[in-house]
């Protein structure tokens, strides 16, 4: 087996380490800083122009859009990086070392994953309008699939209607976690809806792509993940009521939701789960640098037998994370993702709880500290541990390995 990158990632990553170093790094106090103006001055859901000011400077350095999978690519006609998953995931592990670094390269959720969608599901038509301005950074977009009065960890409890009224869909329902849907930048939806509720259990889905500013659609309000609102991206409350759009938008046709989901998801788990990757190891360093900096009972905290064995355990976690989630990427790229969801369940259910503990060793090593704003942590662990939900629950994942696991064992007549 060879764990070596390839040339052309060990080129980018050597790129983009010096991108992040000479750029990202230094402009995280700035980010910060202007995030707190806008706060003061009520304006908190306004685009920080430091991150805006380094999109040319990423694009004009050839690191635009890296996360554009060969096929995506060549569906869409606009030639990225055009990268395999493994090839893209050290990439990611790299920018997910800041929170909001992945937007400065056109690399961020929601967006990814809407682009792809958009780019292997959509018309002609609809790349045209929504697919290149999202390709060129010109708009954001939301997603909008989990709902709060289900349990949507089955998927097949969503009860957003998508009706079908002459030539428009007509969408009535109310959605949570929509990612993006606070940010002014925000164009287009993709929603996730019910248009045949007597078909059979798989096929009462659909996708389809509405407009932000089609009337009707409602944002109700942010929400918070342990006091934080991620903005000025966000995650939403929202409600469609009477929300009118032409037959045109409906994403490969009527009962193709779930397969459009598992299309998306896949690719979006991979990059997900390196961006923790980038966290918990920038984490483990941050740990490392305070634990030999500060003195306790005569010694310095490194020395505590107590750190050193988090110190140790952390890198064994990081480690086996990152190689469980190459696999994965490689086998989606070499095999297919129908082939490769055990390994994509896997992942998803190790990266998030490895960043999670990694974390809150880190932050424990730094005393109070660590649960302030005065480091990364206390913001990294909260990404962490709400990404043990997104796209998946643990519990439904571990459901499914094990259920893919048994049935390696069972008794065939």
């Amino acid at each position: 087996m060879d764990f070596d990158y390839s040339p052309k990632t060990k080129e980018l990553q050597a790129r983009l380490r010096q991108f992040m170093d000479d750029h990202i790094h230094p402009a995280e106090k700035a980010c910060a800083e202007e995030l707190a103006a806008h706060t003061a001055a009520g304006n908190r859901w306004q685009p920080l122009q430091t991150i805006e000011n380094l999109k040319p400077k990423a694009r004009a350095a050839g690191l635009w859009n890296l996360f554009l999978p060969v096929d995506t690519a060549e569906a869409s006609g606009y030639h990225g990086a055009g990268l395999t998953n493994a090839e893209y995931a050290p990439l990611a592990e790299i920018m997910g070392r800041v929170l909001w670094a992945s937007e400065v390269f056109n690399c961020s959720a929601p967006d990814t994953g809407n682009m792809e969608t958009i780019a292997r599901y959509g018309s002609e038509a609809i790349k045209a309008e929504w697919l290149t301005p999202l390709l060129e950074g010109r708009i954001r977009s939301a997603f909008a699939m989990t709902e709060p009065d289900v349990a949507s960890s089955d998927a097949t409890n969503i009860c957003t209607r998508i009706e079908r009224q002459g030539r428009h869909y007509v969408i009535n329902g109310r959605k949570w976690w929509t990612s993006g849907a606070n940010d002014p930048r925000c164009k287009v939806f993709i929603t996730m809806g019910k248009t045949d509720p007597d078909a059979p259990r798989h096929s009462q889905q659909s996708m389809i792509v509405v407009p932000a500013d089609t009337p009707g659609i409602t944002i109700v309000r942010p929400l918070n993940v342990f006091g934080y609102d991620d903005a000025p991206h966000g995650h939403a409350e929202v409600v469609f009521d009477d929300v009118k759009v032409p037959v045109d938008n409906i994403l490969l046709g009527e009962g193709r939701g779930f397969e459009i989901a598992q299309g998306r998801l896949g690719p979006g788990r991979i990059h997900h789960c390196m961006r923790l990757i980038g966290q918990a190891e920038r984490a483990l360093e941050l740990m490392c640098q305070r634990t030999l900096s500060r003195t306790a009972f005569g010694k310095t905290i490194a020395q505590q037998g107590v750190t050193q064995e988090r110190i140790a355990e952390a890198r064994c976690r990081i480690d086996m994370a990152r190689l469980l989630t190459l696999k994965a990427a490689w086998m989606m790229d070499t095999a297919g993702n129908k082939v490769a969801k055990t390994e994509i369940a896997m992942i998803k259910v190790v990266a998030p709880g490895m960043a999670c503990q990694v974390i809150d060793w880190a932050m424990q090593a730094h005393g109070g500290g660590g649960v302030s704003d005065d480091f990364p942590l206390a913001y990294a662990y909260a990404n962490a541990r709400t990404l043990r939900f997104a796209d998946g629950p643990d519990e439904v994942h571990r459901s499914a390995i094990a259920k893919w696991e048994l049935g390696k064992h069972a008794t065939r007549p």
